[in-house]
Formats: C-alpha cells, structure tokens, sequence
C-alpha cells in the first residue's frame, strides 16, 4: 500500500486502485480487526478475487463487502467515485454542486445528488449532550429569496412585520462559542419561546451571551450574562458583538446562493451539517487541521448511518 494521499490530485490517484480504497476505509473502520456487522463475531476470511470478507459464522448474509453498514451500502457505485466525491465536499470551501461531481466522477446528475446527501449524513456532527461555554454569540438568519429582488406586489404578499413572518423563507439559528464550534438549527419562528428555548439547551448557564437587538431574547439575563449590541447604532462595542456568526452565515449564504443556487426547505437542514463540518474542522493556529484530516474524520463517520432516495424524496426509487 502506497503513502496516503493529502491533496485531492493525490487522492484520485491512490483510489484508483481498488484495494487502497478497501484498505483505507477497513483499517478505519475495524481498527482493531475486521468485524462481521451482521453477528460481530471476529473470525472472518478475506476473497481477495471478490473482495469480500466471510464470516466463520452460519448466517444469512455471511459474506460482505467493506460498504456494508456505512453511507456507501447498496450503491454500484464504485468507491473510487464515491472517496473522490466524499474529499470534494469535505475540502471545497463553497461545497460542490452535483452537477459538477457528475461531471469530474461520471455518474448522472441525480446519483450524484443522491451521493451529496448521504455524505451529508456522514458530516453531521454529533453533540452527545455537551453544551457551549465562555463567550457565545446568538444570532438567526432568513434562508431564501431577499425582499430587494422581489417585485413590490410579492414583496408585500410575502413579508409582514419586522420580517417576523416570512413566507418561501426559512429561519435559522445559530450560536458559536467563541474560539470553538458552532451550532445551527432550522427554527419554526423567532419567538422568544422558540430562541431561548435553544440557547437553554445549547449553552451551559452563566456563560456570556451576545445578541442583537430582537425582542426574542430578551430575559436570557435570568440565567446568562447577556449582552445586547444594536445593529441600528453599531456593530461592535469592545467583546459585544455577533461578527462571528455573520461569518458564518456568510460562508453558508454563498455555498447555498453562489453553488447550490436552490435548495428545498426540507433539505435545508442537510446544508447546515455541511457547513457546520467545515466550520467546526477549520484550521486554526492550535489545531493546524489539513484536507487530509478533513477527510479522514468523514471516512470514520461512514457507519450506522444510511438514507435513501426513497426516504430522500418522499417517492420510490
């Protein structure tokens, strides 16, 4: 087996060859040794000519190949395309359209869709519980068309109040611990139910939150050392600011406008793990994270999740 690739130039080349594919995922997957996912048990031989293990157990499906039980399973795909779109998306700043992974793996425009989303899946990041701490920034965004572009007579069917009710939107919310990770979530409203709801459930008590002017947050000072920065009169007075998760949520506005260009409301939520992945996986001057680590992190992610184009879609495949 050859070095491991560290850049995407490198990557084509090493998974061009079948078993380096096989190989990289199966020592990630099964560090201590392959293990049958059916029955768990460790006794398993290896068909080099099929490339497939067999488990020393009698049971249906005994044999099986490294996809099964990951984002990959049941996809005649092979994993040279399926590596190469995954270092893609992991590594592309502004994510990557389907229409162009079709292009550079040669696969349709709807495989390759339907390849992005379960890598998506595979991207998410799993909280366990933790909660954020020391200084967080709160801030929530509309996901849609601006109310500059749109003709008045839209404009005035479409939004009402503050931009409270915006229909075609979606509201998102976002909160970002500062020197750390950010969390996004798809929020039904702005109401202070809704927004203080999320903040008592994301951030530890007695941190100090920064907010915008909304009403919605207001009574967050009961559990929190809240700090409010008015937008109408300036954007930055000492630590209290939001320009964190304006960062943010600029990054995602030019993936979803600049690449994507439409995305349904329902998938919304996929996007946002998307960006969220690349966001919390930056390199920084402490943790000096390369593409290659990037991608490393997504391979070890692979297992236990699966979707379909079914479940994808709301129609059968």
């Amino acid at each position: 087996m050859t070095k491991e690739p560290k850049s995407l130039q490198e990557a084509i080349v090493y998974f061009s060859n079948p078993d380096n594919c096989i190989d990289y995922i199966a020592v990630r997957r099964w560090p201590n040794g392959v293990v049958c996912p059916g029955c768990g048990a460790t006794k398993v031989s290896f068909n080099a000519k099929r490339r497939t293990w067999k488990c020393g157990s009698h049971h249906p499906k005994r044999e099986f190949s490294v996809k099964v039980g990951t984002i990959y399973e049941d996809s005649p795909i092979s994993l040279d395309k399926w590596l190469t779109a995954t270092w893609m998306l992991t590594n592309c700043k502004n994510g990557v359209s389907s229409y162009e992974i079709a292009r550079d793996v040669k696969v349709t425009q709807k495989s390759a869709w339907f390849m992005l989303q379960r890598i998506r899946l595979a991207m998410q990041d799993d909280f366990f519980g933790s909660k954020l701490g020391g200084e967080v920034e709160v801030d929530e965004t509309f996901i849609g068309g601006k109310a500059r572009f749109m003709h008045k007579d839209v404009r005035a069917r479409k939004i009402s109040g503050r931009g409270k009710h915006m229909t075609d939107n979606v509201a998102v919310m976002g909160m970002l611990e500062r020197g750390g990770r950010v969390r996004t979530q798809v929020i039904p409203d702005r109401s202070s139910a809704t927004l203080q709801g999320l903040v008592k459930e994301h951030v530890n008590a007695g941190a100090d939150v920064f907010t915008d002017e909304l009403h919605g947050y207001w009574g967050l000072n009961e559990q929190y050392k809240h700090q409010i920065i008015d937008h109408a009169l300036k954007y930055v007075d000492g630590r209290v600011h939001t320009n964190g998760m304006e960062n943010f949520w600029s990054l995602l506005k030019r993936g979803l406008k600049g690449t994507y260009v439409a995305v349904e409301p329902f998938h919304l939520f996929r996007y946002l793990d998307e960006q969220m992945f690349r966001f919390n996986n930056r390199a920084t001057k402490d943790n000096p994270l390369n593409d290659a680590d990037r991608f490393d992190m997504v391979v070890r992610q692979i297992v236990g999740k699966r979707t379909t184009f079914a479940q994808l879609t709301g129609k059968p495949n």
